[in-house]
Order: C-alpha cells, then sequence, then structure tokens
C-alpha cells in the first residue's frame, strides 16, 4: 500500500482505585479481591489499592495505601468490629479521594466499606462499581431463613445471614448509590432483578482460577475403583452440604465410595444435626488439608448451595480435574452435560441421579472432565482480569455519556 501511512495508538490504562476493606490476600473473600487486583494488573490496569490491611503480596507497579495499618500497627478487625472496621475504612477513603478527583477515572468498591466513598465518588463525578460476591442480601436471608426453619436449627444473632436490619439497610444504600453493580453469575443478577433493579444496573464479570495452583495429578485413574465425591467449604445451611450427604446415602456409589468433606462447620450446622447418619466410609476433613490436592484425587465435587454469588470452588475443581456437581444457584460455567452436571436447588432427587451417574458412566465422567480442563485458558485470573476492565470501559462510557447528556 504504496503511500499510506499507518499510525498506531495505544489507549491510556484505566487509572482504578480499588477500594477493599478487609484483609487484602487472606482466605474467603479476601482471597477473592487479591487475585481480582493480580488479573487487574496483568490486564494493564493501572491501579491504587486501598485495603483495610495487605496480607499478601500484589504485583509490581501496584500502588498500595492500607487504610487500617501503618508499619506493623493494625487496627483489630475483632476489637473494633467488623461493621465499624469497614466504616472507619470507608471514612478513610471517602477523605483520601477529595484529592485525587483528577487521578481516578473509576472506584471499585465492596460491600459494607463503600457509603462515604460511594457519595464522594457521585460529587466529584466518578463513576463507581460495587462487588457483589453474593446474591442480594435480602434475598439471601430469606431463603437461608427458610431452610433454617425446615431444619430445626437456628442461626447465632451475628451470622453473615441472620437478619440484622442496620446491616441491610447499609446494604441496600450502597445497591442505590453504585452507578453499577458487579455481577459474577447470571443467578446473582437475577436476584437482583427479582428485587426490582433495573438490568442497566447489573454489570457482568467472572471470577477465576489459579492455575499454578489448581491441576489435574498425574496419576491415571482406576476406572474400576469407588467414586470419590468432595465438598469444600462452610458446612453451613446455605452450602446444601445436608442435601449432598442425603443423596450421596441414597446413591450405590456410596456403597464402595467416598464422600469427603473439607470445611469447617458453621455454629448452627453441628455434624449432630445433619439430617441423615454418616457412613463409614465418609470422612470430616476439617480445614487442616490441601484442597488443591483434595480435587486433584476426587471425581467429583458436590456444591448444591441454596444461594450463591459465583462458587469459586466451581471453577478451581474444573481446572483440578474433578468434575462439578453444582444446584442452580452457582456459576453457569458449569455447564450441563457439558462441563458438569446442574441441578435444581434443594432437588436431593436429582442430585442422587447425577450421582449414581457419574459412578455407573465412567467414560462420561472422563468426557465431562477433559471438557472442564479444555474450558480453564478462558476463565483463569487473567481472563477475570481482562473481562473485567472491559466492564470498566463500558462502566466509564456509559457514565461519561450520562453526564454530557444531563449537561445538554
Amino acid at each position: 500500500m504504496h503511500g499510506v501511512i499507518f499510525l498506531m495508538t495505544t489507549l491510556p490504562p484505566i487509572r482504578v482505585l480499588y477500594s477493599f476493606p478487609h484483609k487484602l490476600g487472606a482466605d474467603r473473600i479476601c482471597y477473592t479481591a487479591s487475585q481480582q487486583v493480580n488479573g487487574l494488573a496483568a490486564a494493564g490496569a493501572d491501579l491504587q489499592v486501598f485495603p483495610g490491611v495487605l496480607h499478601g503480596p500484589v504485583p509490581a507497579g501496584v500502588k498500595v495505601r492500607p487504610t487500617l495499618a501503618r508499619g506493623k500497627l493494625r487496627v483489630s478487625y475483632k476489637l473494633l468490629g467488623s461493621l465499624r472496621a469497614c466504616a472507619l475504612h470507608d471514612w478513610v477513603v471517602a477523605r483520601r479521594l477529595e484529592q485525587m478527583a483528577g487521578e481516578i477515572d473509576i472506584i471499585h468498591t465492596w460491600p459494607l466499606g463503600a457509603l462515604q466513598t460511594l457519595k464522594t465518588a457521585a460529587r466529584l463525578g466518578i463513576p463507581t462499581v460495587l462487588e457483589r460476591c453474593n446474591a442480594h442480601t435480602g434475598f439471601a436471608i430469606e431463603v437461608v431463613q427458610k431452610e433454617c426453619e425446615r431444619l430445626g436449627v437456628t442461626l447465632p444473632p451475628d451470622h453473615e445471614h441472620a437478619n440484622i436490619p442496620e446491616k441491610m439497610r447499609k446494604e441496600e444504600e450502597e445497591y442505590r448509590l453504585a452507578y453499577r453493580l458487579l455481577c459474577p453469575s447470571d443467578f446473582t443478577v437475577k436476584t437482583f432483578v427479582d428485587k426490582g433493579y433495573a438490568k442497566e444496573k447489573l454489570a457482568r464479570h467472572i471470577y477465576g482460577v489459579d492455575e499454578k495452583v489448581y491441576h489435574p495429578g498425574g496419576e491415571p485413574r482406576d476406572p474400576g475403583r469407588g467414586l470419590t465425591m468432595l465438598f469444600v467449604g462452610v458446612c453451613a445451611v446455605r452450602k446444601g452440604v445436608h442435601f449432598a450427604l442425603e443423596a450421596w446415602l441414597q446413591s450405590p456409589a456410596s456403597k464402595d465410595g467416598t464422600f469427603l468433606i473439607a470445611g469447617e462447620f458453621c455454629r448452627p450446622t453441628p455434624k449432630s444435626s445433619l439430617p441423615c447418619s454418616i457412613t463409614p466410609v465418609s470422612a470430616f476433613l476439617g480445614i487442616g488439608l490441601t484442597c488443591p490436592i483434595l480435587m486433584r484425587k476426587s471425581d467429583i465435587l458436590i456444591l448444591p448451595s441454596i444461594e450463591e454469588g459465583f462458587g469459586l470452588v466451581i471453577t478451581e475443581a474444573m481446572a483440578s480435574g474433578c468434575v462439578p456437581l453444582a444446584s442452580e444457584a452457582c456459576t453457569e460455567i458449569c455447564k450441563h452435560m457439558e462441563t458438569g452436571l446442574m441441578h435444581g436447588i434443594g432437588d436431593v432427587a436429582a442430585i442422587t441421579r447425577h450421582i449414581t451417574l457419574l459412578h455407573e458412566d465412567r467414560a462420561l465422567l472422563a468426557r465431562l472432565r477433559s471438557a472442564s480442563l479444555a474450558a480453564i485458558p478462558q476463565i483463569d485470573w487473567t481472563a477475570a482480569g481482562v473481562r473485567l476492565l472491559d466492564v470498566y470501559r463500558e462502566t466509564i462510557a456509559t457514565y461519561s455519556a450520562g453526564a454530557l447528556r444531563k449537561a445538554g
């Protein structure tokens, strides 16, 4: 193409303020947030991270300013109380934001530590997103309470799914103030739509998996041995472990197979209150064993949650060569008869059929396992970071267009 000059331009990186009120790099949502930061950094975001406390390393180039720690001194979440600690974090971030208006393109916040930050951002004209790592809290409280009543157990007053009006009011206000709510699954979106939220306010993204930690084992699997089923997580009513136990006992897989439960028991769900007895080949492993090793050695992972935001163990099991059996409350990355088996919430009969199917049809088990492993490059934490960065771009563009229309 003689005489034609192509000018290559690159867009400047998106400047993100990532506000996380807990211990970035610890377990559960703290792990999720840490991996999200890693994925965003790999995707090219210009990150300023304000965690309550930094509990682990962050990628080079990520600027970190904790809000509840200085040097070796830390505010005690236990002494101050989680709600007050999150509120203090929020106050610190909002004050810092006043001096940073021209340095930030978008603010990523987390529940119960965002109210003042969201108000300040709105006044300064900065778009915001609020992470929704679980379903709508009101929905979650309702379905967990209903199942507790059916089982005859009572949640402790400080449980995350106890009905605490002050907490619920604050979360609802955060939902209202955030420009977008980040939903990691279609089920999460549905719980908000059912509560009256506009679909335009709900942005879809995903969580990922760390392939360096979660990967298949090298040993061949003996198709003649008994089935090994694994549950990983807190043994709470919302996770539906009682459904899994009931289904396991009803399946012929329990005669020569093993059901492993790796996790701590939530106070209202002691072993003695589970609605079925425990077979000799089932084992409660607690939280001391390494979950990646258990996943590599297990055939299937069961997650029969009655409410969920995503179900991170689903992608971790898939990456480990462990086929997921998940409720429809979990991530749709687990596709029925493609990368796993899906069942309706609380459908013990369906869970029993699925366990039995994979017990009897090892060729199907192998096909689902292969398909799960093939899907992982599209759902690792780097891919999740790229997708989240795309959500940021769309949010910024939509927010800016709305501001121009108002100005006009």
